[in-house]
């Protein structure tokens, strides 16, 4: 198994995330991106007899990383329906940590049949729940041009997202773009050589969000983290770029996610959460030599209150 994960994925700052949840041994917690199974085998090995973990995946691929242990149950969902699962457990109110490493994992990357990679030809697919919803395929040959713009713009925050969609709009009307080689082939004006990386990245994080209603999920994830923690239940992020990170800083620090903070009478700051890292943690230079993948990760750990 455990071969198995350094495959699938590399657990990000899994030292960090750990104290974070400052483990109790009979807690409850809550793995909500289950993935490899990385994080969760370590907040087991914490955990006595007593203690209970769940496991959030909406990717069929994770079942395979489900470990055989009496303390872990698996939620084959995705982890906006947290607090209705939790109730379904009878565990609302109850949690005693929380784990979200919002990332793609490794092996969604490096799985030329996904389609969430520039570096493979295969079918411009990108969802996280392969048995349900639109593909990036999908989006790209039935959105409007306004639409796909707001795409690239608002999740990808391109500044040529307007003259990205019209050339998509004008090449579909000739043929359907399938593949990641036929997308490639469309926006490959867009793709200077200095920046080409960084471009297409961009590009293909914008429509990864969208296949995948991340924005709203995480939202509605947050939200529900709020009900299903006890006070004192701590809540830890990793985040991998701006836009969720911004989300994310938001909530703990507002209660909400434009950031506003409300005041009481006395002045102080109302939040349902006490920031236990002021300054956001990343990785050490050593992980990041290791796993490159980490670079961009970012910590963020709270306590409801």
């Amino acid at each position: 198994m455990e071969e198995k994960d350094s495959c699938y994925h590399v657990p990000v700052m899994l030292r960090e995330s750990l104290e974070g949840l400052d483990i109790r041994p009979d807690g409850i917690y809550v793995d909500v991106t289950f993935g490899g199974g990385g994080h969760s085998r370590e907040i087991l090995k914490r955990l006595g007899s007593e203690g209970e973990l769940y496991g959030f995946d909406q990717d069929a691929d994770a079942e395979h990383n489900i470990p055989a242990d009496p303390r872990f149950t698996f939620v084959r969902s995705n982890f906006r329906y947290l607090y209705n699962f939790m109730r379904y457990y009878g565990e609302s109110e109850e949690v005693d940590g929380l784990l979200a490493d919002l990332g793609v994992s490794s092996h969604h990357f490096d799985d030329k049949d996904r389609g969430f990679s520039f570096r493979f030809d295969g079918a411009l697919d990108m969802r996280m729940n392969t048995r349900a919803g639109q593909t990036a395929a999908d989006i790209v040959n039935n959105y409007t041009a306004e639409a796909l713009a707001d795409v690239f713009y608002l999740y990808g925050e391109l500044k040529v997202s307007r003259k990205l969609a019209s050339v998509l709009v004008k090449a579909r009307e000739t043929k359907k773009i399938e593949t990641i080689g036929d997308f490639l082939e469309v926006i490959k004006p867009f793709t200077g050589k200095d920046k080409e990386k960084k471009f297409l990245a961009q590009v293909f994080q914008a429509l990864r969000i969208e296949v995948n209603d991340e924005m709203r999920a995480l939202k509605e994830m947050l939200r529900s983290s709020l009900r299903v923690l006890k006070p004192g239940g701590r809540l830890v992020v990793i985040t991998y770029h701006s836009l969720e990170d911004r989300l994310v800083k938001n909530f703990l620090k507002a209660g909400n996610f434009e950031g506003k903070c409300e005041q009481d009478f006395f002045g102080n700051v109302r939040s349902p959460f006490r920031l236990l890292n002021n300054k956001v943690i990343v990785p050490a230079d050593e992980e990041v030599e290791r796993n490159p993948r980490s670079r961009s990760a970012k910590l963020r750990i709270a306590e409801k209150i």
